[in-house]
């Protein structure tokens, strides 16, 4: 898990093929005004979803990973705090939906963070996390960096 701020953003554009592309999308003018909603940068290769959510107690979160992509996770407004724990360390709640590419597990996140408006975190297929961990709206972009 990587956490810092977009003003930062070039120190991680060589982390992944797409990642420049994608902190481009996330520094793009009228970021804050596009709807909620699936937005192309380059095909099912890179994508990113903007979403509107009420955060949830620490209690109702769930611990997610994916196998296919990295998530750049940036917090628009809102007071979203995410979780982490090691995938090594996890065991499965669901099976792994390969056309989602999603999957839950077991138990709760090792660390928490507060990624306050403006920072994004970054989750390898290494993590596993727990995001909109918070009290009240969460306006938020999730930038999908395929990993192949």
């Amino acid at each position: 898990m990587i956490l810092d701020t977009l003003a930062n953003a070039a120190k991680y554009a060589g982390l992944r093929d797409g990642c420049a592309e994608a902190f481009g999308f996330l520094d793009q003018p009228g970021l804050t005004d596009l709807p909620d909603g699936r937005y192309e940068i380059a095909g099912d290769r890179l994508y990113a979803i903007i979403q509107r959510r009420q955060g949830v107690p620490l209690a109702e979160g769930r611990l997610e990973g994916h196998r296919k992509y990295t998530d750049i996770q940036y917090v628009v407004s809102g007071d979203e705090s995410m979780g982490w724990a090691p995938r090594a360390g996890c065991s499965n709640a669901t099976e792994y939906d390969e056309k989602k590419d999603l999957e839950f597990f077991q138990g709760g996140p090792e660390s928490i963070v507060r990624v306050p408006p403006g920072s994004f975190a970054i989750f390898l297929p290494t993590d596993a996390h727990m995001p909109l961990i918070g009290d009240g709206p969460i306006h938020k972009v999730v930038v999908k960096v395929a990993v192949g």
